[in-house]
């Protein structure tokens, strides 16, 4: 079967979209499909998902969970070996940068996926979330993981999707996540609090878990060798959570 599929012969036996879909995806990606089964559950948002008689949605949030796991694991090594000198708190910091949900949103739209959806909808009209296009890009990276291996989706998450950010801009420009939710609550009259839940580790090594609540319910949590930096940790979570732009 694999030697049919590196001939091309199984697109053969493909339907007008699932070719137009297929020619799509080897643009974005560099490659053939195998299957082409994956890159059309990769861009079925739940909101278009078909329900089975089961109650299973058929839809892309699986293989978004999988793309997610995959894209932080592959920055995550490509910073540590890109600034060796440069401490856990910069990389993590770094990263968040790179995998937010407006960065990979803008980054979705770019390679083509509003594009393809479309194409898809044929005139259909259908409004997604916020995050739509970052989170069929995750799970353009999973069907990638599943149908070429880590390798390959390695390859083109650096070569492919990467050079659309402007890393050393983002490094430059360091946000204060805390002062933005303080802006937040005080635009939407809303009650923030940050509450220390734990305190692990000596004095020597400490790490801060702390609690971010708005009109006394948790929000979000974060993490950090201070409490300050725990607060900003937890700050930044609670923007993603609440679609503060940042």
């Amino acid at each position: 079967m694999k030697l049919f599929q590196q001939l091309g012969v199984h697109l053969l036996f493909l339907n007008k979209k699932d070719k137009r879909l297929a020619a799509a995806i080897k643009l974005m990606t560099g490659s053939k499909p195998f299957n082409i089964s994956l890159y059309r559950l990769a861009i079925t948002p739940a909101g278009l998902g078909e329900e089975t008689s089961q109650g299973f949605k058929i839809s892309n949030e699986r293989l978004e969970f999988l793309g997610d796991a995959i894209l932080g694991a592959v920055i995550a090594e490509h910073l540590f070996q890109k600034y060796p000198y440069r401490d856990e708190g910069f990389l993590t910091e770094t990263r968040s940068k790179l995998v937010n949900r407006e960065s990979l949103n803008q980054t979705g739209i770019k390679i083509g996926l509003r594009k393809i959806l479309d194409q898809e909808l044929e005139n259909r009209t259908f409004t997604g979330n916020k995050s739509l296009f970052g989170d069929m890009l995750e799970a353009l990276i999973g069907a990638t993981y599943l149908d070429h291996g880590y390798a390959f989706t390695k390859k083109f998450i650096l070569k492919r999707i990467l050079l659309h950010f402007d890393l050393e801009g983002m490094i430059a420009t360091t946000t204060n996540y805390k002062s933005k939710i303080i802006e937040w609550s005080q635009k939407e009259n809303k009650q923030v609090e940050f509450k220390v839940l734990h305190v692990h580790g000596n004095q020597r090594f400490k790490e801060f878990i702390v609690a971010l609540e708005v009109e006394n319910k948790e929000v979000a949590q974060g993490k950090g060798s201070t409490k300050k930096k725990a607060e900003q940790d937890a700050s930044k979570n609670a923007c993603e959570e609440l679609n503060i732009a940042t």
